[in-house]
């Protein structure tokens, strides 16, 4: 099954270090953000990846083009022709396309562009800001089991955020903008989604979380897959610094991987 990770946007709250390099390039531990995302995917064996680019997308083509570079201890001997030696070649089961869906294309029109490297195939989205131990083989049994267009990963974070309206069987009915107080589900990425949601995708100009996820929350196709494990968005430099205290002193709760 495909993994398609958002990861286009210009991470404006961060621009501290996005002015430089893609928020999803943000490093935690060394790693890209999106690195830690992949790994969690690839340790429940989902390791075809479609990667939605935009801004100055080229930096996330460079690091997978030169991926065994960043990963390997490597020997250039310069008196035999410029010679490459690679030692310990430490290599990822991961097949990756990257591809280019814009500079200001919105969430939804991003996954239109990617539509035809999907195909007309179940899929998991999420994106490439975000991180947590949600456990990808139950969300994907979830999934089939409720048989809905899509499921997302509702989780809650306290009031910061916009909340969705979650009923007692779990279907999404609305999105409310503002919570007014802790304890209000959120959509936390990591969804799961049929090929129908493209039925609801206009172009470039639609933005995921409106009209499409909207639509089919009202026709009951939305359901909500509820963790309560951890999540941790990375959209400040306050974020991120939380994620590299976590990382620095082994309480990366992510990290299931060994």
């Amino acid at each position: 099954m495909k993994v398609v990770i958002l990861a286009g946007g210009y991470g404006t709250r961060i621009s501290e270090e996005s002015h430089l390099k893609p928020k999803p390039m943000i490093e935690i531990g060394g790693f890209p953000i999106l690195w830690h995302i992949m790994k969690v995917y690839s340790y429940y064996g989902f390791n075809e990846f479609i990667v939605c680019c935009g801004y100055k997308g080229y930096m996330i083509k460079e690091y997978f083009a030169d991926y065994y570079l960043h990963c390997s201890d490597i020997t250039f001997d310069f008196t035999k022709s410029n010679e490459m030696i690679i030692h310990s070649n430490v290599a990822e089961p991961w097949k990756v396309t990257l591809v280019d869906t814009g500079l200001d294309t919105m969430t939804g029109g991003r996954l239109k562009r990617v539509q035809k490297y999907i195909g007309n195939e179940t899929f998991m989205l999420t994106y490439g800001d975000g991180i947590s131990d949600v456990n990808m083989n139950k969300l994907l049994d979830f999934h089939k089991e409720n048989k809905k267009i899509a499921t997302l990963t509702a989780i809650q974070p306290g009031g910061r955020f916009g909340v969705i309206d979650i009923t007692p069987n779990n279907c999404i009915k609305s999105f409310v903008e503002k919570s007014k107080e802790d304890g209000g589900w959120i959509n936390g990425g990591f969804m799961v989604m049929d090929p129908r949601i493209f039925e609801y995708i206009d172009g470039d100009s639609t933005i995921l979380e409106k009209e499409p996820l909207e639509s089919i929350a009202k026709e009951g196709e939305l359901i909500a897959y509820r963790h309560e494990g951890f999540w941790q968005c990375m959209d400040t430099k306050r974020d991120k610094d939380l994620l590299e205290n976590m990382w620095i002193t082994n309480n990366a709760k992510w990290r299931i991987w060994k």
